[in-house]
């Protein structure tokens, strides 16, 4: 099945090596089920499965873990994003997926030189006052160097790895046929909706091989995040940033993972945990677009309780509309409003919430959120309970869309490290004035006239174009052009059930009159005989037989097929 849906031998090669990890891993099982083994076989490829047994006593989270750190940047990138995916995967695998990273040497400068004279123009010595060879960091996309512009200033050189671009595409399209695959070989997987999640996994990361979209994201959030005046976003020098390339101002401070220096610096851990929190609830819940990877180790912390936010190469986006289902699933959560939050939760579940028992889940929203009755708002961990939300999501077989998951992984994210800051610190208590306040807002005499406004311009626009609509319908009435279609859900399904059950029972009369005849034959003198017996009437038996077969047949493949 997969080997016809490649349509090409080019991604041959990447399959195999994506198949004997996956095995080597003790996951030959998954190998066999999207039928990458036979797509190679049939390919003239033979795979290795004598190893398969020996990391086969991990535990399966390990063992996807290892196989996706093998597999390289793309896979490793997937995994990340998974990680943050409570409503798709249990506890244990979050876990384990977290713990991601990428064992990807750095490439040495030599190796870098004619990406970066077509980038910058001439050599790295020659554009920067000071360029040091050794990478300060080196991931599976890209590595940094430190370097220093001609006006003395200190930068980051972002360069990404020559000819990955060609192997994440050729792992996006093996893994959009693998999703296609799992669609139709695992029934279970259906919901989640694997080939959409794969399209919007892509979409994600081909932005972040984009350099110099990660520095346009980094000044629309500078400028979002300006009126605070204690946020800190390092500035991006143009001239020098490419897509392949981005040289921003090096920031020099306290990484987020040093928190015992903080005390030594003179900073305040508390007022540091509140104003990082006020910093990342107005992305999400104001301006809709956020950064959505808020690590300590993507967090620096100045002089004058400041605090400096990098690497925006994953971000998040929240339309309008979705920003307020956020607002009320969070005060429904902080309220203790269970009526609201189950609302909220089906609207985005979409279409996979027809299947699903609404009263059910009602129900058990309803229990989970009146456990919290009569708690005090400042023991409330707003993260935990966005946590076990999405985990009855996942026991009903509800996927959320990409950009909420993303938002709820950076809410944890941002309580654990408030947390970290201090042991004192609630996210509920931080939360709960800055979502009134922007609930009032929404509701300001301005804001209303406004919305007001807007609305009675979109009413006229469709006055106006009504003569014109209905002039068109009414040309197509009288040319015959209008066809009314109603779509009934399963209905083909069912015409095929009810012809395959009237060809069952017009095989079924047949075999009884061929055996009534045949039995009336039998009792008639003379005639052809046959092994002593009349020669029609034993023909006739043995097609009645013979029917009789293919209709035990087709009644058990159909069982089979419902089973």
């Amino acid at each position: 099945m997969l080997l016809e849906t490649l349509g090409t031998v080019r991604d041959l090669g990447r399959l195999g090596e994506i198949a004997a990890v996956l095995i080597r891993h003790g996951l030959g099982d998954l190998v066999r089920r999207l039928g990458m083994a036979d797509a190679l076989e049939k390919a003239g490829h033979r795979l290795r499965w004598e190893h398969a047994a020996d990391l086969a006593r991990l535990p399966p989270p390990v063992q996807l873990r290892r196989a996706l750190e093998e597999l390289g940047p793309t896979f490793v990138k997937l995994g990340q994003i998974l990680a943050g995916r409570g409503d798709l995967l249990g506890p244990e695998w979050i876990t384990e997926l977290s713990h991601l990273h990428s064992q990807v040497p750095a490439v040495p400068l030599e190796a870098l030189r004619p990406q970066l004279r077509e980038d910058l123009g001439d050599e790295p010595e020659a554009v920067f006052a000071r360029f040091d060879p050794a990478p300060l960091a080196a991931a599976s996309i890209a590595q940094v160097h430190t370097a220093q512009l001609k006006d003395g200033t200190e930068v980051v050189v972002k360069i990404r790895r020559p000819g990955i671009n060609a192997v994440i595409e050729a792992d996006l399209r093996l893994l959009q046929r693998f999703a296609a695959a799992a669609e139709a070989e695992v029934p279970a997987l259906r919901p989640y909706r694997p080939q959409q999640l794969v399209r919007e996994f892509g979409r994600s990361l081909r932005r972040e091989l984009d350099l110099a979209s990660e520095c346009r994201n980094a000044e629309r959030i500078a400028a979002n995040l300006a009126p605070l005046g204690f946020l800190v976003v390092p500035p991006v020098h143009w001239p020098l940033t490419k897509t392949r390339i981005n040289v921003q101002t090096r920031i020099t401070g306290i990484p987020g993972e040093q928190l015992d220096s903080l005390a030594h610096a003179g900073l305040d851990r508390r007022l540091l945990a509140r104003r990082g929190a006020r910093a990342v609830l107005k992305m999400i819940v104001e301006d809709g677009f956020f950064h959505a990877d808020p690590h300590p180790g993507n967090v620096f912390y100045l002089p004058d309780n400041r605090i400096a936010f990098i690497d925006f190469g994953m971000v998040g986006r929240l339309s309008t509309r979705r920003r307020e289902d956020l607002l009320n699933l969070l005060l429904g959560l902080v309220q203790r409003r269970p009526q609201q939050v189950a609302d909220v939760l089906l609207d985005w579940a979409g279409s996979g919430a027809e299947t699903v028992d609404a009263g059910q889940l009602e129900a058990e929203i309803e229990d989970f959120v009146d456990q919290y009755h009569g708690t005090p708002l400042a023991d409330l961990s707003l993260g935990g309970m966005l946590g076990d939300v999405t985990a009855i999501l996942r026991e009903h077989r509800l996927a959320l869309p990409s950009e909420l998951a993303l938002l709820i992984k950076a809410f944890i994210s941002l309580e654990s490290m408030g947390r970290g800051l201090d042991p004192g610190f609630h996210m509920a208590s931080e939360a709960l004035p800055i979502l009134e306040q922007v609930v009032r807002a929404r509701y300001r005499p301005r804001v209303l006239a406004q919305r007001g406004w807007q609305g009675l311009l979109r009413l006229l626009q469709v006055g106006e174009q009504l003569p014109h609509d209905l002039s068109r319908l009414l040309r197509s009435l009288r040319r015959g052009r209008i066809q009314v279609g109603i779509e009934i859900g399963h209905l083909q399904r069912v015409g095929d059930q009810i012809d395959r059950a009237a060809s069952r029972l017009a095989v079924a009369l047949v075999i009884a009159a061929l055996i009534v005849g045949s039995s009336i034959v039998m009792t008639v003198q003379g005639g052809p005989q046959l092994l002593g017996l009349p020669a029609f009437g034993l023909l006739g038996y043995l097609g009645a037989a013979v029917g009789a077969i293919w209709l035990l047949r087709s009644i058990a493949r159909a069982r089979r097929h419902l089973d």
